[in-house]
């Protein structure tokens, strides 16, 4: 992976001067250096206006905003603007409108209004893409290339007769020939046989459940046929400018699951991720943190990018809440804390007009004399002062399985419960480890896990046989993997490992369940250790591993819920259902023990500890977000970098709602 040409802890947010009278824009670099911007980026919507009828450019703009942004010390993250097509395309080639699953063809007038299988737009995007690389290849104020914005945001899925041919023209690499199509597919179910590749469509909405690999492998398609597109501007981009890196933009959060991006992530020079707080979440710090671990954990624990987050509201919730105070600075600080070496916004100067009117910017509505632009020019020095931060990396010992194709697996219809919810139960076990101060990883299923002394499958419904293998060796070698209810309950083509749940794992956990019993929404039941769980319950019978707490009301009472295994020279375990929160905790806590993790700091409840470490030092930042102060024990030798001052008796204060940052010299 490449390192980004901006020092420091780059500080910025996308900038879109084609939206305002080109008189505002010497206001915006002067306001953008007060701030202590180093980093926009820009054009990414400006495809109308470079090119406004096919083939006929016109960079002038362009060419003067990146002159003005240069002289003023200000890198461009230049983007290809082919997330938004203009009306002229669609006029041109209808055809390369999405068509939805219920076959309606999509109209044009907003964002990602593409088929992605579509020849013509692929023409249409790699000509713009190409016209952007011979011109700015070697422009001083170019850093970084921002290929296309958010992919799959709202195109993930296309289901015209285009996509069609696309996808059997995937399956046909992906299989060979029918036969084993037909044999992945299990297509004797219901009659759905095929005897030429033809006769193969997407899962359009039909009449009853459709064929879960057919829906498993259409996803798996989706996600590549944007991937190859991303590729392919990337390509065009790299020919010109070879040292330039490359990134998009991720959204690996707020329930977006169009892409494997355990795929996209390898493709990318710099990997770099969109993140915005849900109104109704009460505790989105926890979302922020985990979040931030999932992307440095794409980057291969390397630094990354937060290319788009919100300095208050948003616009596209049902109630779009403005941030409290303090707040800006702590969800900014908890992003670099968890590994981005780069602090962005969407966007730098708030809309008048459009879709976005009412997304709040780093320049508002109100303008300078408001509480968001005074918070945004702390922010730029509180950056400034943690340059040194920049290139640290994690110290985890806990690793959490996630899996894409896992996640799309368990929701899909005609479960044994639709209330269960991948994105949730990976939550519900990471939260008592955040609060904890333990630091977390997450991991692909076949990943090398050498590194970890605990690794935390919650949910893997699907689980290929290497992966599998591959966890459980991690016990047989002395480690503690504990998996989390139906899991490993079907392989890569979503059929059922026979023999008795959980599949996969039933001979590493030592134990065989026979039968599910999901509960019902609110329902729960007893556990002979105390505390509840809800969710889900299953009949499990032991075979070789130890009870640990079983239950003590419903159908299954006196039922094992929770095991304990000696494998090899490790341990696993298995928990059968969902626990409430504080009897998970302490579950948890016990793994954590017995594998020998300790958290980053012991803090008082509402304080956030993670670390980064650098070449000589480690960087200790404690976020808190209760509304009492906070003494934390530190190195005596340590200095607080926000401040400048040295660390006097071994403790710090953290003020409530505030961050403190502690560099502590090694050795």
């Amino acid at each position: 992976m490449s390192t980004l040409k901006v020092p420091g802890i780059a500080y910025g947010g996308d900038y879109n001067p084609e939206q305002w009278p080109e008189e505002v824009w010497a206001e915006d670099v002067r306001l953008m250096r007060e701030a202590g911007v180093t980093m926009v980026s820009v054009n990414i919507f400006a495809w109308a206006l470079l090119e406004p009828r096919e083939g006929e450019y016109d960079f002038s703009r362009l060419d003067r905003i990146l002159a003005l942004l240069h002289e003023n010390g200000i890198a461009a993250d230049l983007a290809t603007p082919t997330a938004a097509p203009p009306a002229w395309f669609f006029r041109a080639h209808p055809d390369a409108l999405p068509v939805d699953r219920d076959g309606r063809g999509l109209s044009y007038g907003s964002r990602q209004t593409f088929c992605p299988s579509s020849p013509a737009y692929r023409e249409a995007a790699l000509r713009i893409t190409g016209e952007l690389a011979a011109r700015y290849a070697d422009h001083p104020a170019v850093v970084m290339w921002h290929i296309h914005n958010e992919y799959g945001c709202h195109n993930a899925e296309c289901y015209c007769d285009e996509s069609a041919a696309a996808f059997r023209r995937w399956l046909r690499v992906k299989y060979d020939d029918l036969a084993a199509l037909n044999a992945a597919w299990g297509t004797t179910f219901w009659s759905q046989w095929y005897y030429d590749w033809d006769e193969i469509i997407p899962p359009r909405a039909t009449g009853a459940v459709p064929n879960p690999t057919h829906q498993l492998d259409w996803r798996r398609f989706c996600s590549d046929e944007l991937l190859s597109l991303y590729k392919a501007e990337r390509e065009v981009l790299r020919e010109a400018a070879p040292s330039v890196p490359a990134t998009t933009n991720f959204m690996v959060m707020y329930n977006f699951d169009a892409l494997d991006y355990w795929r996209w992530a390898p493709e990318l020079d710099i990997v770099s991720n969109d993140h915005y707080l849900q109104s109704a979440d009460p505790e989105s710090e926890i979302d922020i943190a985990l979040s931030g671990d999932l992307v440095r954990s794409l980057a291969g624990g390397r630094p990354w990018l937060l290319m788009e987050h919100s300095t208050g509201a948003v616009n596209w919730q049902p109630v779009n809440r403005a941030k409290n105070a303090g707040e800006l600075r702590r969800n900014a600080l908890a992003h670099v804390a968890r590994g981005a070496d780069g602090i962005a916004y969407f966007q730098w100067r708030a809309a008048k007009a459009g879709a976005e009117q009412w997304h709040s910017a780093m320049l508002p509505h109100a303008g300078t004399d408001s509480q968001i632009w005074r918070d945004v020019v702390a922010l730029g020095a509180d950056l400034k002062a943690l340059a040194e931060v920049r290139g640290s990396t994690g110290t985890a010992k806990v690793a959490i399985v996630w899996d894409w194709n896992a996640w799309w697996s368990v929701e899909l219809a005609s479960q044994p419960s639709g209330e269960v919810r991948f994105q949730d139960l990976v939550r519900s076990w990471y939260e008592p480890l955040w609060r904890a101060g333990v630091a977390v990883d997450f991991v692909r299923p076949d990943a090398d896990l050498s590194a970890y002394r605990l690794v935390l499958a919650p949910s893997l419904y699907l689980v290929d046989d290497e992966a599998a293998a591959n966890l459980t060796r991690f016990a047989e070698s002395g480690g503690t993997l504990a998996v989390g209810f139906h899991s490993g309950a079907v392989d890569e083509n979503c059929h059922v490992r026979l023999g008795g749940y959980p599949g996969a794992f039933r001979k590493a956990l030592g134990v065989r369940t026979d039968e599910l019993f999901p509960l019902l929404p609110g329902e729960s039941v007893g556990l002979s250790e105390g505390g509840t769980a809800g969710l889900w319950s299953e009949r499990v019978h032991l075979a070789g591993a130890e009870a640990i707490t079983s239950y003590t009301s419903g159908p299954l009472t006196e039922v094992p819920a929770v095991t304990r295994h000696p494998h090899g020279t490790g341990t696993t375990w298995y928990v059968a259902t969902l626990p409430d929160p504080t009897t998970l905790a302490a579950l948890l806590d016990r793994m954590c023990t017995e594998a020998g993790v300790e958290p980053v700091r012991v803090t008082p409840e509402g304080v956030e500890a993670a670390l980064r470490r650098g070449a000589d030092a480690d960087y200790l930042f404690l976020i808190n977000h209760g509304d009492r102060d906070a003494e934390i024990e530190v190195s005596c030798d340590g200095a607080e970098l926000l401040t400048g001052n040295r660390v006097e008796g071994g403790t710090v204060t953290v003020p409530a709602g505030d961050v403190v940052v502690v560099r502590e010299p090694r050795g």
